[in-house]
């Protein structure tokens, strides 16, 4: 029974760098509770710029915080969001056996995060609408890769197919969004035009202006 523990709790475990010199715990909670349960945080800060391991109870949590927060803007730092290579200690099921279990400091490179240029800003969403919502509002238009929400309503998707992009900005633009608590309100969607140049999670520097 215990075999696949181990490799189950790395599979829940992302390493979160390039963090702001003032981070707290509470703060990297703020930024990955959306995604699910997070059971634990060992956020490093005492030398050298601070970086964190946050551990979630369902590895697809784990997955979406990597591929919603890699590249994200929090405060001017650019967030580093992956999975650890290398794991921590082999720990099993015991205790939380302190920070040290997590040993991963020479985490670099996770698995690939399925990003897309195809992607569109949202507005006017209700306060309890989810990511998970509006991924599911979403996929009306087509195969969504990727949907992040903010606590001012806005919301970023991405799209695999340019067209499908092109179709949800069409037909989901002044649409009703209904959150998971029930919450509705008319959402506006258009694409996003900026920072398509740079590639990569710079595209993410600018969600915020």
């Amino acid at each position: 029974m215990s075999g696949g523990s181990s490799s189950n709790r790395n599979e829940c475990r992302i390493y979160v760098g390039n963090l702001p010199p003032d981070i707290r715990t509470k703060d990297i909670q703020d930024l990955f509770y959306k995604f699910g349960k997070v059971t634990f945080v060992d956020l490093k800060n005492r030398k050298g710029p601070p970086f964190a391991f946050v551990e979630f109870e369902d590895p697809r949590d784990a997955d979406d915080a990597v591929r919603a927060r890699d590249g994200y803007d929090y405060d001017g730092y650019r967030l580093r969001v992956e999975f650890p290579r290398g794991g921590g200690g082999g720990g099993g099921r015991g205790g939380r056996g302190g920070p040290e279990r997590f040993g991963a400091r020479t985490a670099t490179r996770g698995p690939p995060a399925r990003r897309s240029e195809h992607r569109v800003l949202v507005t006017g969403l209700p306060p309890s609408g989810s990511w998970q919502d509006l991924k599911d509002h979403m996929r009306e238009a087509g195969d969504v890769c990727f949907a992040d929400t903010f606590k001012d309503g806005t919301g970023v998707v991405e799209f695999l197919r340019h067209e499908d992009m092109k179709y949800a900005v069409k037909k989901l633009d002044d649409s009703r969004f209904r959150s998971h608590e029930g919450e509705v309100s008319y959402i506006r969607v258009k694409e996003d035009y900026g920072g398509g140049g740079g590639g990569g999670a710079d595209r993410y520097s600018g969600d915020r202006d």
